[in-house]
């Protein structure tokens, strides 16, 4: 049974790319339902899961805030972080993103269903989307430096380059 499910979770992780946004239903930090599919953009989108109790979100998070500023001009970026602070923590996750001073669009997914419909098992677990909304790229882990193999991708995407993954 256990390797019946892991295989069912890689093939959900195999069908990932190409795809674009579950129709499931997030929260904005005032706490307004919408719909994930509703995230749109007209060039590259990045979607980063995170948990304010996540050392290495946080960092990623704060390693792209670097770039992000020249990435919107340059590349035409859209950054979304998805919270999956549940329902017990998502007070913090305001407070801790202004703490930040993170200027990403940020929403909440409490009861974790677009986490599941998109197959994050863990966090950071970060894709990126085309001008399509197809999901061309994605890593399920961050350690400093990888933000620049992210950017590389952003960027390429940018010029209408394919994305390798």
């Amino acid at each position: 049974m256990k390797h019946i499910l892991s295989l069912c979770l890689f093939a959900l992780s195999l069908t990932a790319a190409g795809q674009g946004l579950p129709d499931v239903t997030i929260q904005t930090l005032k706490k307004q339902h919408i719909k994930a599919s509703e995230l749109t953009h007209d060039g590259p989108m990045v979607i980063a899961f995170w948990a304010t109790w996540c050392k290495p979100c946080v960092n990623e998070l704060n390693a792209m805030a670097d770039y992000h500023e020249d990435l919107v001009a340059d590349a035409n970026l859209r950054m979304v972080a998805i919270s999956i602070d549940n329902t017990r923590t998502s007070a913090r996750v305001a407070p801790f993103v202004a703490a930040q001073g993170w200027d990403y669009d940020i929403y909440l997914d409490p009861n974790g269903e677009l986490r599941r419909a998109m197959g994050v098992n863990n966090v950071p677990h970060t894709f990126l989307l085309n001008a399509k909304g197809e999901i061309v790229w994605e890593a399920n882990r961050y350690v400093p430096g990888e933000e620049e193999v992210l950017v590389e991708k952003i960027e390429a995407l940018a010029r209408g380059e394919s994305i390798q993954p």
